[in-house]
């Protein structure tokens, strides 16, 4: 990522030089770097405040109760993980996040998660010994599924993407919503049908 940012940010200026535009591209950095810090302080206060309901519910239990009453999904969706393992709490942690369009909130969920699982799969290395699919270098079944249902995430209250439209003068900032339900509808299930089906491929 770095190379392809950097790359891209050369080729603008080396492009803006020999056309002659120069002072327009500088023109453009100082308008883009008071915009990106503009847009940052109006983001932070809308994650603030979700990351702070978020953990104001998982001080109050309500993510241990949610992760009981969504444990049959769990279970279906990584059949591999204990149903006491710290993981579900984890992984129910990151979808909730995940839903109401908290990516920034996920992440953190997100990397503890995938500690959890790893450490699941190193345990289950050594006492059922490691094959062609399964070795403590190798990503899990419930790591792939987990990193399919994250990326493709199920979104109810895209708040990043409200902000954002917000932030651009949008006249209906919420009309993202619909959308987006579809869209992450769509992938998200797409994304458990091929986790599924590979799992059964590879198993």
């Amino acid at each position: 990522m770095n190379y392809l940012w950097g790359g891209m940010i050369f080729i603008g200026i080396l492009y803006g030089a020999i056309t002659g535009n120069l002072s327009a591209v500088s023109e453009a950095v100082i308008n883009s770097s008071k915009e990106a810090v503009t847009l940052c302080i109006a983001i932070s206060g809308v994650t603030a405040m979700w990351v702070g309901i978020m953990r104001i519910a998982e001080n109050a239990g309500l993510i241990e109760q949610i992760t009981e009453k969504i444990q049959p999904l769990l279970q279906f969706l990584y059949p591999g993980i204990p149903r006491d393992h710290p993981a579900n709490r984890h992984i129910a942690t990151n979808m909730i996040a995940n839903v109401l369009g908290l990516g920034w909130a996920a992440a953190p969920a997100g990397l503890l998660t995938m500690e959890s699982l790893k450490e699941l799969n190193d345990e289950q290395c050594q006492r059922l010994g490691t094959g062609k699919n399964r070795g403590p270098g190798i990503a899990s079944r419930e790591m792939c599924t987990f990193l399919i249902v994250n990326i493709s995430s199920l979104q109810l209250i895209p708040v990043n993407m409200i902000a954002f439209r917000s932030q651009y003068g949008s006249a209906n900032p919420t009309a993202i919503v619909g959308p987006a339900i579809l869209a992450t509808t769509a992938s998200t299930f797409i994304g458990i049908l091929y986790a599924k089906v590979m799992s059964k491929k590879y198993n």
